[in-house]
């Protein structure tokens, strides 16, 4: 009899490369002439990035930036989450990005209503922060990758490991 094949699906950001993103920005905005003499300022935490700059038009450059960085680097922009823009000391304006990191329980009771509606032949079980689907064919469950991923009601950044 052959034993049941699984993945994971998770939701996590490569903090390392956030890291290196955030660093080729600040590079480049210290040599662009467009941002001479102006405040523009990236800094991070475990949960998520602050960004600051002289006036909403700099701010919307440095995102610009910001996000080729990203892509760039291996990281879906689905793994921010942009909060309202603040104002922030003098004339200056702030937004703060979340990072989205783990399954939270919306996501997870939307990607398994996803798997179940498929009628694909597998099983899903909620474990802490991630799906684990499990199925008697590898078929079915490349199917359900390729399901997820061309799903448009997901708004979050998945990865699918231990493929077994």
């Amino acid at each position: 009899m052959m034993a049941d094949v699984s993945f994971d699906i998770i939701s996590e950001i490569n903090h390392p490369e956030l890291i290196n993103a955030i660093d080729q920005t600040k590079r480049e905005i210290q040599n662009r002439f467009d941002f001479k003499n102006s405040i523009a300022d990236l800094e991070t935490t475990k949960e998520e990035v602050t960004i600051t700059a002289d006036d909403e038009s700099r701010l919307k450059q440095l995102l610009d930036i910001f996000e080729t960085k990203l892509v760039k680097r291996g990281i879906a922009l689905k793994a921010l989450t942009y909060q309202k823009l603040e104002r922030a000391a003098g004339s200056t304006v702030k937004q703060k990005a979340k990072i989205v990191a783990g399954l939270d329980i919306e996501n997870s009771k939307k990607i398994n209503k996803i798997i179940k509606d498929s009628n694909l032949k597998v099983k899903t079980q909620n474990m802490d922060q991630k799906i684990r689907v499990t199925g008697k064919s590898r078929d079915d469950l490349q199917d359900v990758i390729q399901l997820l991923k061309s799903n448009k009601d997901i708004t979050i950044p998945l990865q699918f490991n231990n493929y077994r």
